[in-house]
């Protein structure tokens, strides 16, 4: 049978399974975060594979790396390789974040600061940038900052302005833009050595192999369904009943979906709802 995806052997960091499996290791995913932030981290405990979901009818998440430090401030950063509303998706993500930390317990007044951080190999503004840091502001008074401790950054591994970013973190988005050859050359830069050794075991690690497969298995096999069904016209329908089967199981979530098919997630509840409605028993 043709495969029709990635092995784990072809994975580079840029892949969302690889860059979770890798950053589970909390000393290169602590270093990462003071490349990005700029300032050191004192202690940080790391959440992989975080879902966040509270009711069966709401939309849940499932954050690629989760993590928080020894002041509670708390970290989500996601590898995002498909053209989506960021703005709109980190506010989503901020908000599901704060929503469990308030469930806990905690009041309003002492939610700690949260960064929302996406690294992405497009450019979603069109500015040449490699980091975009987002914060509001009081239209009136600009000069003032809001203090609502909600921080989004969005970086882009084909910036062109590499003066006004520092080295080391230019080194590692250049890093995530390679070719799969390419992210094997040797590094100058300690750092990225330490990652192409974690991805090495990472891909001889049996576990991780039969974990990556399994996944690649589950959409197989909804895709096989759907054509044993006679509902598979072309390709792309079919992909798009695999992950509405999966979702529908509970296997992925809702954003996990759209970002497998490349849409948003209210265009999936509108094919879900097609196919409810097509198919009402």
């Amino acid at each position: 049978m043709e495969r029709n995806y990635k092995s784990l052997q072809e994975l580079t960091v840029l892949d969302g399974f690889m860059f979770g499996a890798v950053m589970t290791d909390k000393s290169i995913c602590q270093e990462l975060l003071e490349r990005i932030l700029g300032f050191p981290i004192g202690h940080l405990e790391i959440i992989p594979e975080k879902n966040l979901s509270y009711h069966p009818e709401y939309k849940g998440i499932r954050l690629d790396i989760y993590a928080k430090d020894e002041n509670n401030t708390h970290y989500d950063v996601e590898m995002q390789v498909r053209s989506t509303p960021v703005e709109k998706r980190s506010r989503y993500y901020h908000s599901q974040m704060d929503m469990e930390l308030l469930m806990s317990g905690m009041f309003y007044d002492k939610l700690p600061e949260s960064y929302v951080i996406f690294i992405m190999n497009y450019d979603p503004f069109h500015q040449g940038k490699y980091r975009y840091s987002i914060h509001s502001q009081y239209t009136e008074c600009p000069e003032m900052h809001i203090r609502d401790g909600v921080h989004t950054i969005i970086l882009n591994n084909g910036g062109q302005n590499a003066g006004e970013v520092p080295d080391e973190l230019v080194r590692f988005l250049q890093f995530t833009s390679k070719s799969l050859t390419e992210s094997e050359y040797p590094s100058e830069d300690i750092f990225i050595t330490r990652i192409q050794n974690r991805i090495r075991q990472i891909k001889g690690n049996r576990e991780m192999g039969e974990r990556y497969m399994h996944l690649q298995e589950l959409l197989r096999e909804e895709r096989e369904e759907a054509r044993k069904e006679g509902r598979l016209e072309g390709k792309s329908e079919g992909q798009e009943i695999a992950i509405i089967n999966i979702v529908k199981k509970g296997l992925i979530t809702l954003e996990q979906g759209a970002t497998e098919l490349g849409i948003t997630v209210e265009q999936l509840r509108e094919k879900m709802t097609e196919i409810i409605s097509d198919n009402p028993k």
